[in-house]
C-alpha cells in the first residue's frame, strides 16, 4: 500500500508535465493558474523536512525531495512566461508561500518545542493542513472553467492523481488507525471527487468564445 501510494505520489509530481510543455511552446502561461503548483510546492518542502526530523519517515523525505525539484523547476517556468500584469500578484505568492511560510514554521517549531517529538508532530499537524490545500488548489482554475465553459486551463491530470493519492493514503490511513493521515487524504479524494466532476460536466460543454477572450485579456484581475 505504502509503495503504491509513493508511485501515485511521484505521478501527481509529473502530471503538469504537459501543461508546462504548452506553457514553454507558447511562451506564455495564458489563462493557467500557479496557485496548485505554489501549494504544492510549499506542502512538498514541508515534508520533506518532517521526514528528515522524524525517524523512520525517510520515503516521506524522499518522495517529496522529488516533488521539491519538480515543483520548484514548474514555478520558475511559470515566472518566466507569465504575462507582466500577473507577475507581481504571481512572484508575492511565491516568495510569501514557498520562502517566508517555510522558514517561520521550521525557526516557529523548533523555537517554540524542545522537544524532538512534539516537533515532529507539530510539523506533521502543519504539513495535514497544507495537504487539504494541495488538493483543493485546482479548484482556483473553476472560476474560469464555468465563465468560459471550457476545460481548457483546468489541469485534469494533477487533479487526477490528487483523487487517487487522497483514495490510496486515505485506506491506508484506515488500515493503520492514523487520524492525522486521514482527514487531510479523505478531504483529498473528496475535493479530487469534486474537480472531476466539474471536468466531466465541461468537457463536452460549448466554450463560449467570447468570455474566454475576455478571459485572456491582459487587463482581466486573475489569481495567479
Amino acid at each position: 500500500m505504502i509503495d503504491a501510494g509513493n508511485v501515485i505520489s511521484v505521478l501527481v509530481f509529473l502530471s503538469p508535465v504537459e501543461a508546462f510543455w504548452k506553457i514553454v511552446k507558447r511562451r506564455s502561461t495564458e489563462e493557467y493558474e500557479c496557485l496548485p503548483y505554489i501549494c504544492t510546492l510549499l506542502g512538498s518542502s514541508l515534508w520533506t523536512y518532517y521526514g528528515i526530523v522524524t525517524p523512520g519517515e525517510y520515503l516521506v523525505s524522499t518522495v517529496n525531495g522529488f516533488g521539491v525539484l519538480a515543483e520548484s523547476i514548474y514555478v520558475l517556468i511559470f515566472l518566466f512566461f507569465v504575462p507582466k500584469p500577473r507577475f507581481l500578484k504571481t512572484i508575492t505568492l511565491v516568495l510569501a508561500l514557498n520562502i517566508l511560510f517555510p522558514v517561520i514554521a521550521i525557526v516557529g517549531t523548533r523555537t517554540a518545542f524542545g522537544d524532538a517529538k512534539t516537533r515532529s508532530n507539530s510539523m506533521g499537524f502543519i504539513c495535514a493542513t497544507l495537504n487539504i490545500i494541495m488538493y483543493g488548489s485546482p479548484l482556483s482554475a473553476i472560476k474560469t472553467v464555468v465563465t468560459t465553459k471550457s476545460v481548457k486551463y483546468m489541469p485534469f491530470w494533477l487533479s487526477f492523481f490528487l483523487f487517487l493519492n487522497g483514495a490510496i493514503w486515505g485506506v491506508y490511513a484506515l488500515l493503520v488507525h492514523d487520524v492525522f493521515l486521514l482527514v487531510p487524504n479523505g478531504m483529498g479524494f473528496f475535493l479530487g471527487t469534486m474537480q472531476l466532476l466539474i471536468y466531466a460536466f465541461y468537457r463536452n460543454a460549448k466554450p463560449n468564445v467570447k468570455d474566454e477572450e475576455e478571459a485572456l485579456a491582459p487587463s482581466q484581475p486573475l489569481l495567479s
